[in-house]
């Protein structure tokens, strides 16, 4: 199994997030994690990537069947882990193309490779700034800097692009999104689905479940996960909202 998480607790200042969560992924499935605010989803995201503040105080994240809980983000990015942010940071003052250089080569000497070749490098940007439709004005600017709420999604999925993660979790991607950004953001990442690979999709609405196809839906209430189902689960939940699911768990 790719990631499999047994009865998670977080906290975050002492205040517990996370409730015992289970959740399994394998190589080549999608899973779209649902559930209203507050519920914890943004939380599992972060305790999956080892963000600092969030403390595990029971339970086990295993990837690849490896224990992660002791590792840094770093060494868990290195390892293939992705996460895209809900809220993309700006970085003034590197370069789109400094950084994806810096960060493939970084993740390349953790795996004993050699740096990539720069023709290698600048042939794989130019078919990943294809993929995601993003502009090279923006890639020769600073890192977000200055860049609207779509093209910092896409340029989310432009980094996971030129990565290759084993793992990815997409924290809330659709968030903003107009039809034609959240079209290419998907389109982006149906082209990196593989049999290799698995996704873990955060959102809260169904429209980007039209376009990005889950394996699983799973929803989260109170910091578990309730229910679980096919994709037509989600549309249930659109039909009926999230107090559907609070009255089935007090029933």
């Amino acid at each position: 199994m790719l990631l499999n998480i047994k009865n998670l607790h977080v906290s975050i200042d002492g205040k517990e997030i996370l409730k015992g969560l289970n959740l399994g992924v394998n190589q080549g499935e999608v899973h779209a994690i649902m559930g209203p605010n507050g519920t914890g989803k943004s939380t599992l995201a972060a305790a999956i990537t080892g963000r600092e503040g969030y403390e595990i105080t029971k339970g086990e994240i295993l990837y690849k069947g490896k224990d992660i809980r002791e590792m840094s983000p770093d060494q868990r990015a290195n390892e293939g882990i992705f996460l895209s942010f809900q809220y993309p940071v700006e970085i003034p003052g590197v370069s789109m193309t400094n950084f994806m250089r810096t960060a493939i080569n970084a993740q390349r000497e953790y795996r004993s490779l050699p740096p990539m070749p720069p023709g290698e490098f600048l042939k794989k940007m130019e078919a990943n700034k294809q993929l995601v439709e993003i502009h090279t004005k923006l890639t020769n600017r600073s890192v977000n800097e200055g860049f609207s709420g779509g093209e910092k999604k896409k340029n989310e999925i432009f980094q996971m692009a030129m990565l290759e993660p084993i793992l990815a979790i997409l924290d809330e991607t659709d968030s903003g999104l107009d039809i034609d950004a959240l079209k290419v953001v998907a389109k982006g990442v149906n082209a990196l689905r593989s049999p290799d690979n698995g996704f873990v999709v955060i959102t809260h609405y169904q429209r980007l479940l039209e376009y990005i196809i889950p394996d699983f839906v799973h929803v989260m209430y109170d910091g578990r996960i309730v229910k679980s189902g096919g994709k037509g689960l989600a549309h249930e939940l659109e039909e009926n909202g999230y107090d559907w699911i609070k009255e089935q768990i007090e029933v």
